[in-house]
């Protein structure tokens, strides 16, 4: 079993998402992002960033996050990132259709890349992780893609190669929905992948 530490911003859906809900019990550590730069991270499996994390104070701790992937850890980050610091990747920025779902014959143009990962074979199904996107990443060669556009844009992937750890990055921003109160696939999207991340298969 993964222990799982977010860095915690505290704003309200921070607050809801990781602290006050259900999935507070997969969360083993809440760090502030403002004690971050000094936080022991020794016992963490997992670091997870949330979407609508502070861009000044994640900035001051990218160099920290590094060390825990390239000491074997494994960083997870949610929601497309302020600024360029993941690893290796591209990322495109694309306008949001929030109403795609209005649309007649309506397609998300989210395509499943890899039905049998474990995440997707036994936790999650793409209408799980099908809400909206802000944009897509384009992974460096040899990354594992999990969900993408119809374009080859990658919206979930896991990186092993850019560092001696494991990267999971993803455009989708479940925990500001859900920690918001809107967006039911969001809610169904946690359910399954807070768990995957504590027992799963990266």
């Amino acid at each position: 079993m993964k222990k799982i530490a977010v860095v915690y911003g505290g704003s309200s859906h921070h607050h809801r998402t990781y602290k006050t809900s259900e999935f507070a019990k997969y969360i083993n550590r809440l760090i502030p992002i403002r004690e971050l730069e000094t936080a022991s991270l020794e016992g963490v499996d997992v670091l997870l960033v949330p979407s609508q994390t502070h861009l000044g104070l994640l900035k001051k701790n990218v160099e920290k996050i590094y060390a825990f992937a390239n000491g074997g850890g494994t960083v997870v980050t949610l929601g497309p990132q302020g600024f360029d610091w993941l690893p290796s990747h591209k990322w495109e920025f694309r306008p949001t259709n929030f109403w795609w779902w209005l649309d007649k014959d309506p397609k998300s143009g989210l395509v499943l890349s890899a039905p049998e990962h474990d995440l997707f074979k036994n936790y999650l199904t793409l209408s799980d992780a099908t809400w909206h996107e802000h944009g897509v990443y384009w992974p460096p060669n040899n990354c594992e893609v999990l969900v993408s556009t119809d374009d080859g844009g990658a919206v979930i992937y896991i990186d092993k190669v850019s560092t001696k750890g494991t990267w999971l990055n993803t455009t989708l921003d479940p925990d500001f929905h859900y920690g918001s109160y809107f967006m039911p696939a969001t809610e169904r999207f946690l359910r399954g992948f807070l768990p995957w991340l504590v027992e799963g298969k990266l």
